[in-house]
């Protein structure tokens, strides 16, 4: 899910052009994109679409983000698009780990009511003061929470910090990204308001996968390639993680828990980081997933 392109739920002709298009993944929107008198409509041009075979072929990630517990919204969205096909709803504003079980039942109840079988994950925004030091809290307060969203403009602005300054962004991140590491979910990077500035989107990319997000929102077609490439593994990670992975191979059959590959020492957790990038690779047809899974056997 290196790229993920919101879509506005009101604007249904814009959906088979965001199903045909480069994102890994596609975030309709219930929330911010939607004017209130058009809540209803949206969530029927939602429910129609998911229910279309052109949604399933698409291969595409799947998410709602739908409207905070709190606007009297909520339970409408969610009963109207938790529907086969959706992988996440996308939960907006949760402080409170009673929020985030809250929305997680409505959304089980969802699924019994519309006959949904396959899991359907959460995915938290972060985006206050408070819910960025709970994050992990809020991560571990249902299984069903897959991933952390940062929303750096609802986290900054309110406090007067610069949106842009370097410094705020990327303890925001690594703060994120260590909450997401305690509870073992995901970590997603924030969307990038200025369309024009494709330098910067990139840099910030590029920050966010140095610590280990998985990929970043697009509020714009013409920002998917560039999350589609910043979070691409290179050739030469690739190269050096098959090393990696060979290594521990040889070294598991010799009997040693630790080796040198590539002028570094190399250990468990390194081990891991390899399996990963080659398991990402695999995912985008980069290389043979069977390297990963002969590895993991090693061990």
């Amino acid at each position: 899910m290196r790229s993920k392109l919101f879509v506005p739920g009101s604007r249904p002709e814009l959906f088979a052009k965001a199903l045909a298009g480069a994102a890994d993944a596609l975030s309709f929107d219930l929330e911010d994109a939607v004017a209130p008198s058009r809540k209803d409509e949206a969530r029927g041009h939602l429910a129609r679409l998911l229910a279309a075979p052109e949604a399933a072929a698409s291969g595409k990630t799947l998410i709602v983000r739908v409207n905070a517990l709190d606007t009297g919204q909520f339970h409408a969205d969610v009963q109207a698009v938790v529907r086969p096909g959706l992988h996440l709803v996308n939960l907006p504003k949760a402080e409170r780990e009673a929020d985030v079980v809250a929305a997680a039942s409505a959304v089980e109840q969802a699924c019994r009511a519309n006959g949904v079988e396959g899991p359907v994950g959460l995915l938290l925004n972060i985006e206050s003061p408070r819910a960025l030091r709970r994050a992990a809290s809020l991560a571990a307060a249902h299984p069903s929470v897959a991933g952390l969203q940062l929303g750096l403009g609802d986290l900054f602005e309110p406090a007067g910090i610069a949106r842009r300054e370097p410094a705020a962004v990327q303890q925001a991140m690594f703060a994120l990204r260590m909450a997401a590491a305690e509870a073992g979910v995901f970590a997603y990077d924030s969307a990038f308001a200025n369309i024009e500035d494709e330098a910067g989107y990139r840099a910030e990319a590029e920050l966010a996968r140095s610590l280990g997000y998985i990929g970043k929102s697009c509020i714009h077609p013409r920002q998917v390639p560039l999350a589609n490439a910043a979070f691409r593994p290179t050739d030469e990670e690739i190269a050096h993680a098959g090393r990696v992975v060979q290594a521990a191979r040889e070294a598991a059959a010799k009997g040693t828990a630790a080796f040198v590959v590539d002028g570094r020492m190399i250990d468990g957790p390194f081990l891991r980081r390899a399996e990963a990038v080659l398991r990402a690779a695999a995912g985008l047809g980069l290389t043979d997933a069977s390297n990963t899974a002969n590895a993991a056997e090693a061990q």
